[in-house]
């Protein structure tokens, strides 16, 4: 063959595609299958997949590369492949439940909070934080204590009578952030939040004592934490003009922790429809959300609140512990991990 026929026939063919440059962005991997974890035992798992490679202008060795550009192969530049991350921007929900005996528990998460909050600081240059939580129940206080507050009526000493006649439509709706916890073992004061908002933000002077009180939601409510979880991630509460106005950000990740002593036999939905309205909130990207729970690890068929955490969402991870600070560890690395694979909506 002649060197002008070789020449001819090696152009028409092309470039080497194992040469391009161009690489498809990495794909979130599937939802853990209900068969995939030992019942018992805590679990965890991520959804990123294998980096890709940068795009460099020289080999390995130091040579001249030899790769075209994107346009000289007709494809149109689409930039840096790469996600951008979270950047240490992430709103926190906690759903509590206000059921009896759950004092506890409150109690546990109070006390673990400082090492979680410094942990995920430790991680983040930046770290922008919206904290909200939300209880398993629309009423505010105690019912008995509503109707009578008399010292007859109302068996809880340190009840906060006097802000009976004060309370707003939305210390009265599902899924709104708690401002001032009230009823049996509840923190029973204004909680005060700055800015007027139902959310902490770094802003907030004294973070951590304001967390603890509003975490102190009490033993004289629900446990619904399934319609909690969602209502607080409708649209119309998150609006300007919501409740919890501001709280779900575009760019940011969010992580979500339940703490509950029972199994939510009474919220409205299933797990998959609970499931569904999160995901929307997060414009369809499950892997921008990370889940934990404090309860039983076993997903037992009557447990809900299990199922949604552990089925449909690939950062996840259950505990039950005396100790809280060790899962939020566990936790703290799944919200790095996702963090890094995370990309703006």
């Amino acid at each position: 063959m002649s060197a002008v026929l070789a020449a001819t026939l090696a152009a028409c063919e092309g470039p080497d595609p194992a040469a391009s440059s161009f690489a498809l962005p990495p794909t979130a991997s599937p939802a853990p299958d209900s068969t995939g974890d030992e019942p018992g035992t805590s679990t965890g798992t991520t959804g990123t997949s294998e980096p890709v490679p940068e795009d460099s202008s020289t080999s390995s060795t130091g040579e001249p590369s030899t790769t075209l550009p994107l346009q000289d192969l007709g494809m149109p530049d689409l930039g840096d492949l790469h996600p951008v991350g979270c950047k240490g921007k992430i709103d926190f929900l906690f759903v509590i439940s206000r059921y009896g005996l759950m004092e506890s528990k409150q109690a546990r998460l109070i006390e673990a909070f400082p090492h979680f909050i410094e942990t995920i600081e430790s991680k983040f240059a930046d770290f922008d934080y919206h904290i909200m939580v939300v209880d398993g129940d629309e009423t505010w206080g105690s019912q008995v204590c509503n109707a009578d507050c008399s010292p007859t009526g109302c068996p809880y000493p340190e009840y906060p009578c006097d802000a009976v006649a004060s309370i707003s439509t939305c210390d009265t709706t599902m899924g709104a952030g708690t401002v001032f916890p009230a009823g049996k073992a509840a923190s029973n004061v204004d909680c005060g939040i700055v800015g007027g908002r139902r959310y902490i933000t770094r802003d907030q002077p004294n973070p951590v004592d304001t967390f603890a009180c509003l975490a102190q939601v009490g033993l004289t409510g629900d446990d619904r934490l399934g319609e909690a979880v969602t209502a607080a991630m409708a649209p119309e509460i998150n609006d300007v003009s919501g409740c919890n106005g501001g709280f779900l950000r575009d760019d940011a990740l969010l992580m979500i922790t339940f703490i509950a002593n029972t199994t939510d036999q009474f919220s409205a939905g299933k797990p998959k429809e609970w499931a569904e309205t999160i995901t929307a909130a997060k414009h369809g990207d499950a892997n921008s959300v990370v889940m934990f729970s404090i309860q039983e690890p076993e997903c037992n068929p009557w447990d809900r609140v299990c199922d949604l955490v552990k089925y449909y969402f690939p950062y996840h991870h259950i505990a039950d512990e005396d100790d809280y600070r060790p899962a939020f560890e566990v936790a703290t690395d799944l919200v790095e991990e996702a963090c890094s694979a995370f990309i703006p909506q």
